[in-house]
C-alpha cells in the first residue's frame, strides 16, 4: 500500500471521534499488515534510573561545573553514558542523592 493511502486513511479516521487512538492505530496496523490484525508492540521499557546532566548535578550541590568534573574524575560520582549517545554522559540521581546525603557511591 502506497504510503499516501496510508495517510489518507489516518486522515480519514482522525475525523471521527467516536475512535480512540488506540482504535485508530489498530485500524491502521490491520491495513498495513493486509487485513490481520497488527501484533501490539510493548511499550517502550523505561529505565527506573533517572539521569541528571552535570548542569543538573551542579545545580543540585550549588556548585559549579568544575566541580561536578573533579568529582566524577575523582572516582567520587560515577559517570554514566546517556541513552542514544556516544559522548554525553550524565550521573545517577540516586548516586547524587546518596552523595548529597553524607554516604559514598559504590563503584
Amino acid at each position: 500500500m502506497l504510503p499516501t493511502t496510508v495517510d489518507a486513511v489516518k486522515a480519514l479516521l482522525k475525523a471521527d471521534p467516536s475512535l480512540t487512538p488506540a482504535d485508530r492505530s489498530r485500524i491502521v496496523g490491520a491495513i498495513r499488515n493486509h487485513g490481520r490484525p497488527a501484533e501490539p508492540t510493548p511499550p517502550p521499557e523505561r529505565q527506573s534510573a533517572c539521569i541528571l546532566t552535570r548542569g543538573e548535578v551542579a545545580k543540585r550541590f550549588g556548585r559549579t561545573l568544575r566541580f561536578v568534573d573533579n568529582l566524577a574524575k575523582d572516582g567520587t560520582l560515577r559517570r554514566v553514558t546517556l541513552p542514544g549517545r556516544k559522548r554525553a554522559c550524565g550521573f545517577l540521581a540516586e548516586d547524587v542523592e546518596r552523595l548529597m546525603a553524607g554516604e559514598g557511591v559504590e563503584a
